[in-house]
């Protein structure tokens, strides 16, 4: 019985040590500097400053994320490499009109990687896929709560759910769908990732 849990013992620090490893240099990462302007128990008001992403809109999960990370890998003019960055965003495609409304446009998804700061507009390399699009965000106001475990639609369906309840409860104006914002690699033990759901907000 002592050698069993010795064992598992051992395999549960082998365990957490790579999992340290691996979620280790995701924590290194560049990501949208922002400023916490408001915490509850549930959840934080951030303002996040101008920042730039790389954009891509398409029917699945996968081909976003291949068609961005090819563009951050060299297929850009100059075969330029960008850093990685975090986090990997995606949020449903919606037709604005005033006052806002959401429309889901046959499921369409938008992906989004932050690019380094020091790009914009003006300097990122251009893409050579006429499928992803550089744009310079503006200043912006979410609602986010942080959550673990995997990084799949019924988990963050769970917490922007709960999300959306307590903002609402607390009287924020939400002004568009709900964001997945994700952190860590596949192989990151569930219990170490960080993943969010975001809100855009009406902040005075």
């Amino acid at each position: 019985m002592a050698n069993h849990l010795s064992s598992l013992s051992i395999v549960l620090f082998l365990s957490v040590l790579f999992g340290f490893q691996i979620a280790g240099p995701a924590m290194s990462y560049e990501e949208p500097q922002y400023t916490v302007v408001s915490e509850t128990d549930t959840y934080e008001v951030r303002r996040y400053k101008n920042r730039t992403v790389a954009e891509v809109t398409s029917e699945s999960d996968n081909s976003g994320f291949r068609v961005l990370f090819d563009y951050i890998s060299g297929a850009n003019l100059g075969s330029q490499k960008l850093e990685m960055t975090v986090p990997v965003t995606q949020s449903e495609k919606i037709a604005m009109t005033i006052p806002v409304t959401q429309l889901n446009t046959n499921g369409k998804m938008i992906m989004r990687f932050f690019l380094p700061d020091q790009y914009s507009t003006k300097n990122a390399p251009k893409p050579t896929d006429r499928r992803v699009r550089i744009i310079d965000l503006p200043e912006q106001y979410f609602g986010v709560i942080s959550y673990s475990g995997f990084a799949s639609q019924s988990n963050f369906e769970k917490h922007h759910e709960e999300l959306r309840r307590v903002l609402l409860n607390d009287g924020l104006v939400i002004t568009g769908p709900p964001v997945k914002a994700t952190y860590n690699s596949p192989f990151t033990p569930p219990f170490l990732r960080r993943n969010e759901a975001m809100y855009p907000l009406e902040w005075n």
